[in-house]
């Protein structure tokens, strides 16, 4: 399904939706409960992180980075700069390159697939501030405001294209998985999280076959959600809260470290870690149910399913003896603590 959406976005097919006529039909009130439950308390606009970070690495030759896409990128539902994903990516950019990152956020809350025009011509109009690498997280509203999957991945393929031709390099962070929401029931659930994968698969091809590279967010934060809900969720029950932020900004960072070159990459493969190279179509529809999974074009029509994300925080025994792998980030520290509390430039 995910092969016959991107080839109907290259294509000019429309007909394929994101949900059948029927399947509307019969979950009409379910959608009504879950719009009561979803949303009731009060998201703060997100605080806007455009600035340096790193600072302390000078003022010269500067990292470029510009994020996209809709209230996820902006971090909407966190009230302070150094938790959006935005400073939290800048921040451990900064760390890796041991260089200052100028960080441009020109995400919307509310932006589906077909804002992305305007947002990548605003991070293109100054020629002497083009980016060198731009983060898209996109798609959840692109589900729930039921866009056609082939409109949608229309738009982010013509993005990633501009972006690809100014010069820049590009990671996608895919549809997230809509069944992970907590006031989100069955049978609901189980259709929000297949259409979220669908529209995730499709979003890949699309965007690794125009050179970008891709890291699936699906049901990332699904087991801290079922855990710790409170904790993860922000006050309206729909957007991460800042450690929910940190979750996500970790597993995107690596990738976003490895497409500058930062750190050397291997051809050789890791078994223990389900690496393989598969038809993208494949590739995509496996990343598309393991959260946290990166697909990177090798040679078409073939593509490279890499795991860089921890599996696990090191026990003791293990902190003691570190052992340093090229694709793990350990920014001063482990887990997520060190990158969770990043500050801008004047904050």
């Amino acid at each position: 399904m995910a092969r016959r959406i991107a080839a109907g976005a290259a294509y000019g097919g429309g007909s394929i939706g994101l949900l059948g006529a029927a399947g509307v039909g019969l979950l009409l009130a379910e959608v009504q409960l879950a719009k009561r439950s979803v949303g009731n308390g009060i998201a703060p606009l997100p605080p806007s992180g455009d600035g340096w970070y790193g600072l302390a690495y000078g003022h010269s030759e500067p990292i470029r980075l510009g994020m996209l896409g809709d209230s996820t990128a902006a971090g909407q539902g966190v009230r302070r700069v150094g938790q959006t994903p935005g400073a939290l990516l800048a921040s451990g950019l900064a760390a890796v390159a041991e260089r200052p990152v100028e960080l441009r956020n020109v995400a919307l809350p509310g932006a589906k697939s077909d804002d992305l025009d305007r947002q990548v011509t605003l991070v293109l109009t100054d020629p002497a501030r083009l980016p060198d690498v731009c983060v898209i997280m996109i798609g959840a509203n692109d589900v729930t405001h039921r866009m056609t999957a082939t409109r949608s991945v229309r738009c982010l393929a013509a993005a990633v294209r501009r972006l690809r031709t100014a010069g820049a390099e590009v990671v996608v962070g895919t549809c997230p998985d809509l069944g992970t929401i907590e006031p989100v029931y069955q049978p609901l659930r189980w259709l929000a999280r297949r259409v979220s994968r669908q529209l995730a698969a499709a979003q890949t091809i699309v965007a690794v076959e125009q050179g970008a590279r891709t890291v699936s967010l699906g049901d990332l934060l699904g087991p801290e959600f079922a855990a710790n809900p409170r904790e993860l969720f922000g006050p309206d029950n729909y957007h991460p809260s800042a450690e929910g932020y940190a979750t996500a900004a970790m597993a995107v960072l690596p990738t976003l470290c490895a497409v500058l070159n930062l750190w050397p990459e291997t051809d050789r493969l890791d078994v223990s870690r389900d690496e393989d190279v598969l038809p993208v179509a494949q590739a995509a529809s496996a990343a598309a149910s393991e959260a946290g999974t990166e697909v990177t074009g090798v040679r078409a029509p073939w593509a490279l399913l890499k795991h860089r994300r921890r599996r696990h925080l090191p026990t003791a025994a293990e902190e003691a003896t570190p052992e340093i792998h090229p694709d793990e980030v350990r920014a001063g520290g482990t887990g997520t603590d060190d990158l969770s509390r990043p500050a801008p430039a004047g904050e």
